[in-house]
């Protein structure tokens, strides 16, 4: 897998970032690696930004899809990094491991998923974790009641 500086950056916070999250804050985890601005919210545009870091990163042969194998290290680096946050698997971490497996993403069922169907995705994620329906991701999305 190529990684770029740029996004040698965001895989480093996707496994690193535990420690800097506030214990028993839900969603902290994923609000500090994908809010770009720093203002406690993740809006469809820092989506779109950071999965095409994302897509770079995996997309070793650089011929524009991940592939089986390309995004099989994809599913294998993401699944260690949620596994390690509270709250995997459950609620709004649920609706964001959810939202970037590949069966989402692969819009038109090659078994492949392009960088436009990879970005173009994130809107819709976004407001999938969106509980409240603000327009934004914020630590309040990832509540008990949610």
């Amino acid at each position: 897998m190529k990684i770029f500086p740029a996004t040698f950056c965001l895989v480093l916070c996707l496994t690193a970032t535990q420690g800097l999250a506030q214990q028993g804050q839900p969603g902290a985890h994923f609000i500090e690696n994908w809010d770009i601005d720093g203002d406690g919210t993740v809006t469809a545009e820092e989506a779109a930004e950071r999965r095409g870091d994302l897509f770079v990163t995996f997309d070793s042969d650089e011929d524009g899809f991940l592939d089986g194998e390309e995004y099989g290290q994809f599913d294998a680096a993401r699944q260690a990094d949620m596994e390690s946050q509270p709250g995997f698997g459950r609620g709004g971490m649920k609706r964001v491991a959810d939202g970037l497996v590949r069966e989402h993403n692969d819009s038109d069922g090659d078994g492949k998923v392009s960088r436009e169907e990879f970005i173009g995705n994130a809107a819709a994620w976004v407001a999938v974790i969106d509980s409240n329906g603000d327009g934004v991701v914020t630590s309040a999305d990832f509540g008990p009641a949610r």
